[in-house]
């Protein structure tokens, strides 16, 4: 139908021409518009587009369309050129479309590695430019200077020896120590009462440990093989790349971190535990070779005291710190084990106490299961636990051990004495024998005792005879 007189002429859009890819200008009447085009949905495949008008010229609009899309590129609805993909541009878009099918501490331990170590060193690199040496490189450097945490124990330290004999031998207030090294007063307040224990922080070395490094190259290689996936590279670097050799005295100080207590020293440390309101807790942990997230998360319902049984699925874990539910570290450590005569002696009296204070808290006591609760029926949080255990190695005048130690422990006694490997690395949880062997078992001193006198033996008859 032709237009009549008194009908309004449309404006007729005009193009501006942007030059930026993905940004189209154009002017509407008197005034000028931008459309921003936006990825593609990976599972629709619809574009969808992001429009706005009333600019009062296509410079304008182009500038913000420019500050549109640069923020559309920043939350992952535009994506670079996949040419262009850089390291860091792709593990962050590959961390991201993983999340929902790992851990939340898997999750929050790749970012750690992604923001401290990988991209302010490899980032930059174009991702199908990475090649072994880049890898090795970077493990090079990591391991001669990585480590881009504060050592605040030594400063803290530091700051406390020069004024412990303030306020009459009890030294500077946490509030103070906080000021003055510039860290949170629940640090200052956990770092006084380790030194006034003796506790004293060794310095940590410039460089990463070995396993750090291992953990940053296995955290690659299944981003590097997922981007072969995606056709943004033909080959997995990390496959060839190589670790540096650690000098000795790191090596020894690695393995002072986890040197395990002998039979006398654990024996000491349980008659101290044994005290704490918490004491079957430490048991579990000394009679099972438990993780601590395992020890958090044990629940009163899976336990068959009768047949002395614990049903290990439940576990508590810590997640930038916040205690979380996790459903256990990996499929083996679903497990269920024996209990020993002793811990079940321990576990009834524990269990005995938990129903008096139930009944005098009364209807509102929490009804979540939960074994190793406060008088109230809140959880024990991990690191609680952490804390209760060093307080305890303290007490107890043992060598200072990490809690995880027990696990060491635990494994240690149980291979010298001549357990199953099989059976063992079952009962705690490992995927296989061979990281119970290689990892978690220590030669103690002493041990090899039988062997030197049968040998010996062997070598004074055989002199003997010889002369």
């Amino acid at each position: 139908m032709p237009r009549t007189a008194a009908e309004p002429r449309r404006a007729k859009a005009t193009a501006f021409k942007s030059n930026v890819p993905g940004i189209t200008v154009y002017q509407r009447g008197e005034t000028w518009s931008y459309t921003v085009y936006l990825d593609a949905d990976p599972l629709t495949l619809v574009r969808s587009r992001l429009n706005k008008g009333g600019f009062p010229s296509g410079p304008d609009a182009l500038e913000a369309a420019v500050l549109i899309k640069a923020a559309a590129e920043k939350d992952g609805r535009i994506r670079p050129p996949r040419g262009d993909l850089t390291a860091e541009q792709y593990l962050r878009e590959w961390l991201e479309e993983i999340k929902p099918s790992i851990k939340a501490t898997t999750y929050a331990n790749y970012l750690t590695l992604i923001d401290a170590y990988v991209a302010p060193n490899i980032g930059h690199h174009q991702l199908k430019a990475l090649t072994v040496e880049t890898h090795n490189a970077l493990y090079i450097k990591l391991a001669k200077e990585g480590r881009c945490k504060p050592d605040n124990n030594i400063v803290m330290y530091h700051y406390w020896s020069l004024r412990r004999e303030q306020r009459g031998g009890l030294g500077p207030t946490y509030r103070e120590l906080a000021a003055g090294c510039g860290t949170t007063e629940h640090a200052a307040k956990g770092a006084l009462t380790r030194f006034r224990r003796g506790r004293v922080p060794k310095p940590q070395p410039p460089g990463l440990a070995l396993k750090t490094l291992r953990n940053i190259n296995s955290m690659l290689s299944l981003a590097w093989v997922d981007a072969i996936g995606h056709g943004y590279m033909t080959s997995d670097p990390t496959e060839y790349a190589r670790y540096p050799r650690m000098p000795r005295t790191e090596r020894e100080a690695q393995k002072e971190q986890t040197r395990p207590w002998t039979e006398e020293e654990l024996g000491r440390f349980l008659v101290e535990a044994l005290k704490d309101r918490f004491g079957p807790l430490w048991l579990m942990a000394a009679s099972c070779g438990t993780r601590r997230c395992e020890i958090a998360g044990v629940n009163r319902l899976r336990l068959d005291l009768d047949k002395k049984l614990a049903d290990l699925h439940d576990t508590r874990v810590v997640v930038n710190g916040v205690a979380e539910d996790s459903d256990g570290k990996t499929d083996a450590g679903w497990r269920t084990v024996s209990l020993d005569d002793f811990t079940v002696e321990n576990l009834v009296v524990f269990l005995a106490k938990l129903g008096k204070e139930r009944e005098a808290f009364g209807p509102t006591y929490p009804t979540h299961g939960y074994l190793f609760v406060w008088p109230d029926g809140s959880r024990v949080h991990p690191d609680t636990i952490t804390a209760t255990f060093n307080r305890i190695v303290d007490r107890a005048g043992v060598p200072q051990i990490r809690l995880h130690d027990i696990r060491h422990t635990y494994i240690t006694l149980a291979r010298n004495r001549g357990v199953n490997r099989k059976l063992l690395s079952n009962r705690v949880g490992h995927a296989n024998e061979t990281v119970t062997d290689t990892i978690y078992t220590h030669a103690i001193a002493g041990a090899d005792r039988p062997v030197a006198e049968e040998m010996g033996k062997v070598i004074r008859k055989a002199v003997e005879q010889a002369s």
